[in-house]
């Protein structure tokens, strides 16, 4: 949660500057919140700002083709601040081995019927769903043909397994240009916050770009992968926050979310 803040705060950082605002954001221990103070400064647009609108996370197949050493370079100073650490790996064994880690997770959450469970409630199988809810995860957006309801829930507890899973996440780690784990020095709330703006650089300067991004968390969100995750990637110690692949590829179609003005308390 703190770390989707802190993604929200470094969009409207961005935005404010050009509209003629400069933000600063952090996290507010005391009364337990992001906070963005704004305060004029002279309007500048960025091509981060311009990216705002495209950024997406792009679940299918990248074209395999290694990135250039100065898109690297801007990816990594987006994605790295004075309290996140940025590791970006594009040799193939480092892959693997991070590929070893994203399985054993998967293996494990498709094993927890609640977690399968929230993961299909959270499906939207075809655009009259997504536009009705316009939240959760359009179909279409991973590569899947768009069907009736009642058949994706029927399809999804049919085919929707482990070995599928696992076979179509070696694939696109293998397509993939290459991944980056965001490593905060502290896991705490302000740490997650970071973490969060961190990425969010990262994915608009890679949007800017033209590179694709989705995430590979499952290293870190099942615990009793996460510390020999951490150890094969020399941190012990540290925990990794996010694992994100990226690479050149395809736009694919959007998942809908709801106006500014619905989600605003």
């Amino acid at each position: 949660m703190f770390v989707t803040l802190g993604c929200a705060a470094e969009n409207l950082v961005q935005a404010a500057l050009a509209h003629g605002l400069v933000g600063a954001a952090g996290f507010d221990a005391a009364a337990d919140l992001v906070r963005v103070t704004l305060a004029p400064a002279l309007a500048a647009t960025s091509p981060l700002f311009r990216a705002i609108a495209s950024r997406q996370c792009t679940r299918g197949d990248y074209d395999g083709q290694p990135l250039s050493g100065d898109d690297l370079k801007l990816l990594e100073r987006a994605g790295t601040s004075d309290g996140v650490r940025l590791l970006l790996l594009t040799d193939r064994p480092a892959m693997e081995r991070v590929l070893e880690h994203v399985v054993q997770g998967n293996t494990a959450q498709l094993a927890d019927p609640a977690f399968v469970s929230e993961l299909k409630s959270w499906i939207r199988f075809n655009g009259s769903d997504a536009v009705r809810t316009r939240d959760g995860l359009f179909s279409v957006s991973s590569g899947s043909p768009a069907i009736p309801a009642w058949l994706g829930e029927l399809a999804f507890g049919r085919f929707f397994t482990a070995k599928g899973e696992n076979e179509k996440i070696a694939r696109q780690v293998r397509n993939s240009a290459g991944i980056a784990v965001f490593v905060a020095e502290a896991a705490d709330k302000a740490h997650w916050v970071e973490v969060g703006r961190a990425y969010e650089r990262f994915a608009l300067q890679a949007t800017a770009l033209g590179v694709r991004n989705a995430f590979l968390n499952q290293p870190v969100e099942v615990a009793a992968v996460r510390s020999t995750f951490a150890t094969t990637l020399g941190l012990t110690g540290r925990r990794p926050d996010l694992v994100v692949r990226f690479g050149r590829g395809p736009t694919l179609p959007r998942s809908l979310r709801r106006p500014v003005e619905a989600v605003m308390v």
